[in-house]
């Protein structure tokens, strides 16, 4: 090997090299061309499996900021990893189309029994078989602890130890795509987590001038904000370099503060491109955005910053507040069918309204971009698990409103994303949950919980403690549900709606202004895409629901799946018993397949008893 060991520490007069042993070596400052504070060493080469940090004016031991592994956490040594070494199968694998795809969202410590990559791995011929395009990562950088959400990272170049490392992320980006399923992983370069974080000894990493809900804002525009962001977009194209993943998913980026000329994420987006041109590999960005602005997803020759899609949250407001009937917290912005209509044809509901959550208006006009610059959901971490209890929609919906969420989330024109459970209708709990050693930081998190909830009318006592291993262990996934018969109808409802997304070309087409909805009545509604239309019943009792508007001339409608069986058509009419939901197809010829789940039940949709 002859690699050697470089660190940008502008912050330190002296830096030393440390290896396993506790031996020193003087590293030498480097002339890097405009960017100063760069310190090598020739004395020691790069050994893979070599143990080693960085001592700042001969302070203690620190990780280096570009640290590849953490065996020991974010406290212990770097460990030199050759990413040359690993050996991929998947030399014919070349991408996937987002536009296209069903998303699916899921947490490495709670997918499986193992909480691990590989254990992961274990589960992927679900996935398969459900007919997921495409997995999304929480974000698995080295945190804290053994257990946590992922948002807290500080090692952001190093896969965390207890879920596998490096080499378990390999292998799980690997028997993905030989299933024929992509992967995108959750980044977050809005901060970094407080504890075992180092990086503003070594440099102007952080800054002062702005501060973010979780922390010290990154420096992304001031004094060595150059190297701050080669920083940041190394990270970003390591993941999608040397770990072959498919895409990015970025948190918070409206917490991404840049007032420089050329925005980080426009910059960003660039570099993505010039990688997927040379590989010949498309590679996707996709962000969540607090704000209504369509410039994140316009391209950059639109002036744009040349994000490919935004988390839409107007979408699963809207949709959720109408199913459920919450009022509270931001909840209370939404809830109506009109706000339904709003986001299903023009994706932000509010573009330019006044909010009453936030205290002002919201938003500007979108129009001219597709609803594939979308990614739409009805459940996804953030939602369920900044609930009180973390509990999910199957523990506050019918059956037959689990079963609209569903139908609804595929009709629309935005790329559909599940969170992991979802499809069968999990029972168990997505809570949030830290692992702090630092029992200071652990006691401010749960003061933080409680005063984030206040909001929504929850008490103290309603909120499982973050770091009480118990409340880790209730959010791990109880895959035998997924046998049972309580479950199992849910799980076929969802694919058959997965096979009719994927299936049918006006599900795949984003045009906004294909997307038609008609009330049918105070508690009755149908959303309409070409032949399919969705036909929803939030009444009691049966509803006559009138063919759509738009009907496809010199055909008929055929019930494509039912969350009802007694759902039938009766001339121009569709006779929908209540708290119910229909797909139906206008065809020249009836379709040949039927599915019909039986009645819906309080809090799924019912059917035979569990076998004992």
């Amino acid at each position: 090997m002859t690699s050697t060991f470089r660190v940008w520490a502008p912050n330190a007069s002296t830096v030393d090299l440390v290896d396993a042993r506790g031996r020193r070596t003087r590293m030498e400052p480097i002339d890097a061309g405009t960017s100063k504070g760069w310190f090598e060493t020739t004395a020691v080469v790069r050994v893979p499996g070599l143990d080693y940090g960085f001592s700042l004016d001969g302070g203690p031991l620190r990780a280096d900021p570009r640290s590849a592994w953490q065996p020991e956490g974010p406290e212990g040594p770097s460990r030199v990893l050759e990413h040359g070494s690993f050996t991929w199968s998947d030399r014919s694998w070349r991408g996937f189309h987002l536009p296209s795809a069903v998303l699916y969202e899921l947490h490495v410590g709670t997918f499986s029994p193992e909480g691990t990559f590989d254990g992961a791995i274990g589960r992927l011929d679900h996935l398969a078989d459900l007919g997921i395009s495409a997995i999304e990562v929480m974000p698995v950088a080295e945190f804290p602890g053994t257990r946590g959400w992922g948002y807290d990272g500080v090692n952001l170049f190093a896969p965390h130890h207890s879920y596998g490392g490096p080499d378990g992320l390999r292998r799980l980006v690997d028997a993905c795509h030989s299933r024929g399923i992509a992967v995108i992983l959750d980044v977050v370069y809005n901060h970094l987590g407080p504890s075992g974080n180092y990086l503003g000894e070594f440099g102007p990493y952080f800054t002062d001038r702005y501060r973010t809900p979780w922390g010290q804002a990154v420096n992304f525009d001031g004094p060595g904000s150059d190297e701050v962001r080669r920083f940041v977009i190394d990270n970003a194209i390591q993941w999608l370099r040397d770990y072959h993943c498919d895409g990015l998913r970025m948190d918070a980026v409206h917490a991404l503060f840049d007032t420089s000329e050329l925005h980080i994420l426009e910059e960003l987006s660039r570099e993505v491109a010039e990688l997927s041109a040379a590989t010949g590999w498309r590679r996707w960005l996709i962000a969540e955005f607090d704000r209504n602005d369509p410039r994140l997803v316009r391209s950059r020759d639109a002036g744009g910053l040349g994000v490919d899609a935004q988390w839409l949250d107007d979408f699963h407001h809207s949709l959720y507040g109408l199913l459920s009937g919450e009022r509270d917290g931001y909840y209370r912005d939404f809830g109506s069918l009109g706000d339904l209509s709003a986001a299903l044809t023009q994706a932000y509901v509010y573009q330019g309204r006044y909010s009453m959550a936030r205290g002002c208006r919201h938003g500007r006009t979108f129009d001219g971009l597709s609803g594939s610059s979308f990614v739409g959901y009805s459940q996804n971490h953030d939602q369920i698990g900044n609930r009180a209890r973390g509990d999910r929609s199957a523990a506050n919906l019918s059956g037959g409103r689990l079963a609209a969420a569903a139908a609804l989330t595929f009709v629309a024109p935005f790329v559909p994303m599940l969170f992991q459970g979802e499809e069968w209708g999990a029972s168990t709990p997505f809570a949030y949950f830290t692992d702090h050693t630092d029992q200071d930081l652990a006691e401010a998190v749960r003061d933080g919980r409680r005063r984030e909830f206040e909001a929504f009318g929850w008490e103290p006592d309603q909120i499982p403690d973050p770091e009480d291993l118990a409340t880790f262990e209730m959010s791990r996934l109880d895959w035998s549900e997924v046998g049972l018969a309580s479950h199992r109808d849910l799980l076929d409802w969802y694919r058959e709606l997965v096979a009719i997304r994927r299936s049918r070309p006006e599900l795949l087409d984003g045009r906004l202004d294909k997307v038609r909805v008609e009330k049918a009545g105070e508690q009755v509604f149908t959303v309409s895409r070409g032949a399919i239309t969705v036909a929803v019943n939030f009444g009691n009792g049966e509803a006559a629901v009138p063919m759509p508007g738009n009907r496809v001339p010199d055909s008929r409608y055929a019930v494509l799946v039912s969350s009802n069986p007694a759902a039938r058509i009766s001339g121009d009419y569709l006779a929908l018993p209540g708290d119910a939901v229909s797909v139906l197809c206008a065809e020249t010829a009836p379709p040949q397949h039927y599915f019909n789940p039986p009645p819906s039940g309080s809090g799924r949709l019912a059917g035979s008893e569990d076998p004992t």
